[in-house]
């Protein structure tokens, strides 16, 4: 018969499984990859851009986000399977100079944006990605980057769930398409498919769930259940 285990060493068991299970969410086998436009931001406003061009990811959705005047936002289409791995726009978020021809006006507000169409690598088969290019979008005071996006880089496209699938018309077809390594390559993402890729970043300001959020909810899932395991046992 074995010893009972002391109370200590399961809690540190039910920490080893949560950690297994935090680390199978943070790095899945095979994880898929897509073709999307992903949305940055720039430094504040009256910043200056750091050596990395100025960007980090954008948190939530282009018709949510109400930057002010002088910022800058950034969009590149790129291949990834999460946010991690997602190619930054290859132009700095240098307000001053995007904007430059563009003065200030009372009652609005200058917007600048980078819109990078992706490399001839990332592009599906059959596109030409354009090169990258600026525009300053003057605004209403509360317009968004979504306004700034219809102001001065149509068409845009958007799928039934709100998710920008085109800029200035590019690409022609497809929204969030598999890219691999996952089966499937090449063919439309669908249903829990698009709300995979992290870069989602719909009109709703939603993303994708990420790794830490999800190892975050395995750890407590984990630990509730050796927490019941041991009130169980002590009523028993």
């Amino acid at each position: 018969m074995r010893p009972p285990r002391s109370r200590s060493a399961r809690l540190l068991g039910a920490l080893a499984l949560a950690g297994t299970v935090t680390g199978l969410g943070a790095a899945p086998a095979q994880a898929q990859e897509y073709r999307y436009w992903s949305f940055w931001d720039g430094p504040a406003a009256g910043a200056t851009a750091s050596g990395d061009g100025g960007w980090s990811y954008a948190t939530e959705g282009p018709a949510t986000s109400r930057p002010r005047d002088g910022a800058v936002a950034g969009f590149r289409y790129t291949v990834s399977a999460g946010s991690a791995e997602a190619g930054k726009p290859r132009h700095a978020a240098d307000f001053a100079a995007i904007c430059a021809k563009t003065p200030a006006e009372d009652g609005t507000k200058r917007v600048g944006l980078v819109l990078d169409f992706g490399s001839k690598a990332e592009a599906a088969a059959g596109e030409n990605p354009p090169p990258v290019r600026t525009e300053c979008a003057r605004l209403p005071a509360d317009g968004t980057v979504g306004d700034a996006l219809a102001a001065v880089a149509g068409p845009l496209r958007y799928d039934a769930s709100a998710l920008l699938c085109a800029i200035s018309g590019y690409p022609k077809a497809g929204c969030a398409e598999k890219a691999g390594p996952g089966p499937g390559s090449g063919s439309p993402g669908t249903g829990t498919a698009k709300d995979a890729v992290a870069g989602r970043q719909a009109d709703d300001g939603s993303g994708g769930p990420s790794a830490g959020l999800i190892g975050g909810i395995a750890v407590v899932v984990v630990l509730g259940a050796a927490a019941g395991w041991q009130a169980r046992r002590r009523r028993g």
